[in-house]
């Protein structure tokens, strides 16, 4: 029974092993994905930010 019993509680170490690498490895998913996100969102705004008064400048440059 003791034998048993500590290759049941082997197999679920194992099992918690490996069931931490992949959450470890989905929290550096997520996080690239934030990551990407956001550098796709928030640069073109930051970039539109210079862009937007130039371009007005110029358009109201032209008289029209």
């Amino acid at each position: 029974m003791d034998q048993e019993l500590i290759k049941k509680i082997d197999n679920l170490e194992k099992k918690i092993d490996e069931s931490a690498k992949q959450l470890k490895r989905l929290r550096l998913y997520f996080l690239w994905t934030l990551i990407i996100s956001a550098s796709v969102i928030i640069l073109p705004l930051i970039g539109l930010m210079f862009v937007i008064p130039q371009f007005l400048d110029s358009y109201q440059s032209l008289g029209l």
